[in-house]
């Protein structure tokens, strides 16, 4: 059980890295450059971690990384940031509040796989952030804004459900695969932030600022443990947990920016909260008691706590397995005695247990 909430905790700070960019986008970022944004972004970060782990994708790995890369990063990246840039920061970040659905959708088709139930019932509750506007926000929603943050939401869906799917290859840990992924699409957004942006843009102090912290902390280490996460939990409850970064978002503007949050909002911030807690629950009551399954006992060769039949069966079997060796090494004895001759030893007498004094022949 404490390595599961581990798991969730470290997974959930990636949402919460990603909510600051909103912040750092409008504050630090030069305006209009979404496309440039996104490749300062994700490409220096992901050269960094190749750096660092040296291995390069093989075979089907050439293809997969670049897709996973178009998906999560080439596609996601500049949508995200076009919200950002035309959306106030609470708003562009709950539109993300559908992938959950999106994912259990996709896992259902792509992985055959049943969401739990309690991270079902936890994605309507993450939706009304979205529902809960204030009126100066709902006035000035930008429509184009808001399509481009949902298809974000669906491309990030879709990479998160194929990067279960593939899994990595043997011998590749997280950091490279998100290596592989970042430089993919990094490189996927140049040529199309090239011909609509122009040059890049020249950054000054904040905006160096800025990207170092998109780069390294909102990019190399959250997709890390994205990633992760998304190895280790099922994806509906990794998916929920998104709902960290509209309330980030939406926190940081009210503390740094002064951005009014009304009183239905606060009641709709409080519901994703218990949606997001509820969806991280486990969906059988066996996995709460900390138990294991019998395919896991027999995998790592254990029986169940408080069995006695079962430890006694392990005790006769090691008995049983133990008998050859002893056999074996009687007979060594024996075979031993017969070539060399031995000291005169004491030797217990069948009849009347008394010691007598024998020789070996």
């Amino acid at each position: 059980m404490n390595r599961r909430w581990t798991d969730i905790a470290l997974t959930a700070a990636a949402p919460t890295a990603w909510g600051t960019t909103y912040l750092v986008t409008s504050e630090l970022l030069p305006a209009d450059r979404p496309l440039w944004s996104g490749v300062l972004r994700a490409l220096p970060a992901g050269l960094l971690l190749l750096a660092v782990t040296r291995h390069r994708p093989h075979g089907a790995w050439w293809w997969r990384a670049a897709v996973l890369g178009a998906l999560n990063i080439g596609a996601f990246f500049p949508l995200l940031f076009y919200a950002a840039y035309r959306l106030p920061g609470g708003t562009a970040a709950v539109l993300g509040a559908a992938q959950p659905l999106l994912v259990a959708a996709l896992s259902v088709v792509a992985l055959g796989e049943r969401p739990p139930r309690p991270a079902l019932l936890a994605a309507p509750g993450r939706r009304t952030t979205s529902a809960t506007p204030s009126g100066a926000a709902s006035a000035a929603v930008d429509l184009l804004g808001v399509a481009a943050g949902l298809a974000g939401t669906a491309a990030m869906a879709t990479g998160l459900v194929l990067t279960r799917r593939w899994g990595r290859p043997p011998g590749i840990g997280t950091l490279t695969a998100t290596a592989w992924q970042l430089v993919a699409g990094g490189l996927l957004i140049v040529p199309v932030a090239a011909a609509v942006e122009g040059a890049p843009p020249t950054p000054d102090a904040p905006a160096l600022l800025g990207y170092a912290w998109l780069g390294l902390v909102g990019t190399a280490g959250a997709y890390a443990l994205w990633f992760r996460g998304a190895a280790r939990l099922p994806l509906t409850q990794v998916s929920v947990l998104g709902a960290l970064s509209p309330l980030t978002a939406a926190a940081l503007g009210w503390l740094v920016l002064a951005q009014a949050l009304s009183p239905v909002q606060l009641v709709g911030f409080a519901v994703a909260i218990a949606a997001m807690v509820l969806g991280q629950l486990p969906g059988q009551p066996a996995s709460r008691r900390g138990w294991s399954s019998p395919e896991a006992n027999r995998s790592s060769g254990s029986a169940p706590q408080g069995t006695s039949a079962a430890a006694a069966s392990g005790r006769v079997n090691r008995c049983s397995a133990a008998a050859p060796a002893a056999a074996d090494w009687s007979s060594s004895q024996r075979t031993s005695s017969a070539v060399q001759p031995s000291p005169v030893r004491r030797a217990i007498s069948r009849t009347s247990r008394r010691p007598t004094r024998v020789s070996s022949s």
